[in-house]
């Protein structure tokens, strides 16, 4: 009668662990698609930030909070999958730990918004673009934990690929970093928007990974050599946080601009790139 009771529960939980899984799947899709579709008349992807869609003013802010919102309940539903599937692995709880915090972070996001680069470089700044700044250093050190504990947690092939992810996010971050001061100061950043979305999306493509890794191996395979094999299918769904991307960007509506208008230099700026 026991033995009859717990198999039942046991695959209620495997359910249920898969599940929050493909929440990791379904927020890198989903931020792909933020990054990737949603505009607004004079905003450049190559040239601007992200974060420059949710500013104080922005025409986009609400429906980037409105979707971040849900990017953040999928993304805390993860780290608990991931936490769910450790085992006994301490390092792969500590992993869906720092996932539960980076997701958590969401929840502060809308307290921290940017003003607008002309309001900027006017010396409109307030406490919101510093708690922005700490809060964007904060995730991306829980970024770097995530994607460090975890190379650790599994075997060889992971390892090596969680290493080259950090190495081309430092790489691109230093790019981004190199590029900031443009912003505040309403200056041309030519290629700071697309230094930023590589480095999201190498994050967002290794949630994907360590999401179908976890799906299909479980803890038992977490140190073995038959978690890894889960790699292909993971890149196949990485390709298609690309093209839901795409698609995205024909089926999103571009918003009208009800902001300032750009600056003489940011205007000079786009048209460079749209030529």
């Amino acid at each position: 009668m026991a033995f009859a009771t717990y198999v039942p529960t046991v695959l209620e939980n495997q359910s249920w662990r898969k599940a929050l899984l493909v929440c990791g799947i379904l927020s890198s899709l989903l931020y792909g698609a933020m990054i990737g579709a949603i505009e607004s008349e004079g905003y450049s992807r190559i040239s601007q930030t992200p974060s420059e869609l949710s500013a104080i003013g922005a025409p986009t802010r609400s429906l980037w909070m409105q979707l971040g919102a849900i990017y953040t309940v999928l993304v805390i539903a993860f780290g608990w999958g991931v936490w769910k599937s450790a085992g006994r692995n301490r390092a792969l709880r500590i992993v869906g730990g720092l996932l539960v915090a980076y997701g958590s972070l969401g929840l502060l996001w809308p307290f921290a918004p940017m003003h607008q680069r002309e309001v900027l470089a006017a010396g409109g700044g307030t406490l919101s673009d510093t708690m922005h700044i700490v809060l964007a250093s904060a995730t991306v050190l829980l970024m770097f934990g995530a994607m460090g504990v975890a190379a650790s947690a599994f075997g060889k092939r992971f390892r090596l690929y969680s290493i080259a992810s950090i190495v081309v996010l430092v790489s691109f971050g230093a790019l981004t970093f190199w590029d900031a001061p443009g912003v505040q100061a309403d200056l041309p950043t030519p290629w700071i928007g697309l230094w930023e979305r590589i480095n999201i999306s190498v994050f967002l493509l290794w949630v994907v990974v360590l999401a179908t890794v976890l799906w299909r191996g479980g803890s038992k395979e977490v140190i073995g050599v038959k978690a890894p094999a889960a790699l292909p299918l993971a890149a196949a769904t990485g390709a298609l946080v690309a093209v839901t991307s795409l698609v995205s960007r024909a089926l999103f509506v571009s918003v009208p601009s009800l902001a300032q208008r750009p600056t003489h230099s940011r205007q000079t700026q786009n048209a460079a790139h749209r030529g």
